[in-house]
């Protein structure tokens, strides 16, 4: 039995994900199955009011997934009495603005990262909400996904022992769009835009971090732009003016107390030789794992090779076939939708969702602290944020 419906107005549904993974694989899920289950027994279902700047495309994706409601006038489905949640893929530029409306609006609002482009509009969005009300959701895919999933299962049974280190690669070759069309818009590559590599995914990393091991305290980075000239959608030459690669270093505190190395290479300038396009590997006194996406492969300290170095002699030893794959034990959906699915369960419930704004602004000031430890090339203390 359907208890209401909840109308969404999706925001940037015309880009890469706001379509694929919000709109496609989530919400059009959501709706498709009858809605959300909620404690009661009953569902809360869900309609979709898509939002896009151009007519054309958003008519047409309207048309395409037999979406009623459509608009170009964001103010205007912000405004709307009978729209619900306000969710925001739109440009970073843009989102601040958007998320302030929303809220004083009396809109509940879910988003994408980053929440802002200043820490300090960060901490304000945060304490808006507070104000409000309102219940406010931030995309924090990664923790969803199989692979994140059953490493955290493994650290929470204490597989690791005691934890050492982590680290993470991610990235892959992104064409400058001369010869081959780019897969990223090109505004990721223009810092006036909002764009950059350690802007877009230390926000990312601030979460896995706080979720995997525990509480970020320093930041060293190196930020770079590998590639200074790329072409846009409409093929015209510009100059990438933000980084395309962040090096980091962190220093993390677990829930124990006991200090954790974590170090992250991301590059959009690197051709993949892993699994996955993004991979952490922890390391602890007592066993390892990989996580990618889906994949978490791990080994135990009796079951750890002991490699002797010689350079002289090829190696034969079989290091990839020595660790057993972690078995994921439950049905693992979508991670995009699993978190729509809990954030959909605390509108109805007025309750805070626990990926919030406030840890959305933590990942804004580690980008924040990221980029001055490039300039300053130092390494920077991650104060505590209070609202």
């Amino acid at each position: 039995m359907t208890a209401r419906t909840l109308r969404i107005a999706m925001n940037g549904v015309t880009g890469r994900m706001g379509y694929r993974q919000h709109l496609v694989r989530s919400i059009l899920p959501i709706r498709e199955q009858g809605g959300v289950e909620l404690p009661d027994g009953t569902r809360v279902q869900v309609e979709p009011v898509l939002v896009g700047r151009n007519e054309d495309k958003i008519r047409e994706l309207a048309k395409k997934h037999d979406v009623e409601h459509w608009t170009t006038d964001l103010d205007a489905a912000i405004a709307d009495d009978s729209v619900d949640v306000v969710f925001d893929a739109s440009m970073t530029s843009l989102r601040a603005e958007t998320l302030t409306k929303a809220m004083r609006a009396g809109k509940h609002i879910y988003t994408e990262k980053p929440t802002a482009e200043t820490l300090q509009e960060a901490i304000d969005l945060a304490r808006l909400r507070e104000e409000t009300g309102v219940t406010a959701g931030v995309v924090h895919d990664k923790l969803y996904l199989p692979g994140l999933v059953k490493l955290r299962r493994l650290v929470d049974e204490g597989f690791f022992g005691r934890i050492l280190s982590l680290r993470g690669e991610f990235g892959y070759w992104v064409f400058e769009g001369d010869t081959q069309a780019a897969q990223r818009p090109s505004w990721n590559y223009r810092k006036e835009d909002g764009g950059g590599m350690t802007t877009d995914m230390f926000c990312h990393w601030n979460y896995v971090l706080e979720g995997i091991l525990g509480q970020v305290r320093t930041v060293t980075a190196t930020t770079v732009t590998h590639i200074p000239t790329r072409w846009d959608e409409a093929g015209k030459q510009y100059e990438a003016t933000a980084d395309d690669a962040a090096y980091g270093i962190f220093d993390i505190t677990t829930p124990g107390g006991d200090p954790v190395v974590a170090q992250i290479n991301s590059s959009w300038a690197v051709r993949v030789y892993r699994d996955e396009l993004v991979e952490f590997q922890v390391d602890g006194t007592h066993g390892s794992a990989v996580a990618g996406l889906r994949k978490c492969v791990a080994q135990q300290r009796a079951h750890t090779p002991k490699p002797v170095w010689n350079p002289d002699l090829p190696v034969t030893e079989p290091f990839r076939e020595q660790w057993l794959e972690v078995p994921a034990n439950a049905d693992l959906d979508n991670g995009f939708k699993l978190q729509w699915e809990e954030f959909l369960r605390d509108v109805v419930a007025g309750r805070p969702h626990r990926f919030d704004l406030l840890s959305a602004a933590r990942g804004v000031q580690l980008a924040e602290l990221g980029l001055q430890s490039s300039a300053e090339g130092r390494r920077l203390a991650v104060p505590e944020i209070t609202l």
